[in-house]
């Protein structure tokens, strides 16, 4: 077969656009005008619905919330989708992908703990969005995961902080969280270098709370996610972040890979060909193949 790819790479691809196209395709309702009350404002999202969404008679699919959902055409994941369905890799699933707009850097962020530049400072506003307006209206329209266990939240950069801050806050709502080169960063004071990695928003808000019970975690960072290296230790700060923070939970009885996965991504980047790349990974573990 390798000798043939060789050889006829233009005849092979032909043959496997004829003969092994997915046999699944996914249906996406837009929903571009959905007010929100809380953010006073309309908010875009789409929704990704596994075939046979409205004639299967389940009750409800898993389902995934997305921030920065204006991002899934770059990271190609109606295509990850469809090629999981097809290998039976994954439960088939429903996707919430909300777009972020010019407000984003005041939406995302840790519910209730803006940042030192008072940034992230409608972050509570955007969970009650999420929780208390959205995930309401959802469940009249579509078979959405009726438990935390079979629903996830995930995000790319600050959108994958604001998903660990909903997760943390609303464990009630979500049972696992993605979070894709989170911006692990976020502090509530400026940069000291007497102090590098002090005043991290996420990291103190994990060691001052309580265990969550039933609540998983996936980590991802790429090494070439950043050049920074606050502290000199020799590691990218991105890194750092994202192991301080796994640190911070395994203090509280959380337990490495089963229930923290941490992903790293050699020669990884902070873009979204490389959360693409990592998407099947976080989607195998977040909704693995279940019975109907």
């Amino acid at each position: 077969m390798q000798f043939l790819k060789k050889q006829f790479p233009k005849k092979i691809r032909f043959l496997n656009k004829i003969f092994f196209q997915p046999e699944y395709s996914l249906e996406t309702h837009s929903l571009q005008n959905f007010f929100s009350e809380a953010l006073q404002r309309t908010v875009h999202i789409d929704v990704l619905l596994p075939p046979g969404h409205f004639s299967e008679a389940r009750e409800s699919y898993p389902t995934l919330f997305l921030n920065d959902g204006q991002d899934i055409p770059s990271i190609g994941l109606a295509d990850t989708l469809e090629r999981l369905y097809t290998r039976k890799k994954i439960s088939e699933i429903i996707v919430v992908a909300i777009h972020a707009n010019q407000n984003r850097m005041q939406e995302y962020g840790i519910p209730g703990r803006p940042d030192y530049k008072k940034r992230g400072a409608r972050a509570k506003e955007y969970a009650d969005f999420l929780v208390q307006e959205l995930i309401p209206e959802l469940r009249k329209r579509y078979k959405i995961a009726d438990t935390s266990a079979r629903t996830a939240i995930a995000g790319f950069s600050l959108g994958g902080l604001s998903a660990f801050g909903l997760a943390w806050f609303y464990p009630g709502a979500f049972g696992k969280v993605g979070v894709f080169s989170g911006s692990l960063w976020w502090r509530s004071k400026a940069f000291s270098a007497k102090a590098p990695d002090a005043h991290r928003i996420v990291h103190e808000m994990v060691a001052g709370s309580t265990r969550r019970e039933g609540l998983r975690f996936w980590l991802q960072a790429g090494t070439e996610d950043e050049q920074e290296d606050r502290n000199n230790n020799g590691i990218i700060d991105a890194i750092d972040d994202t192991l301080d923070l796994i640190k911070e939970l395994k203090k509280l009885g959380y337990r490495q890979e089963e229930d923290v996965r941490y992903v790293e991504v050699k020669g990884g980047r902070h873009d979204p060909k490389t959360w693409g790349k990592v998407m099947p990974d976080f989607l195998q573990w977040a909704f693995p193949k279940e019975p109907h």
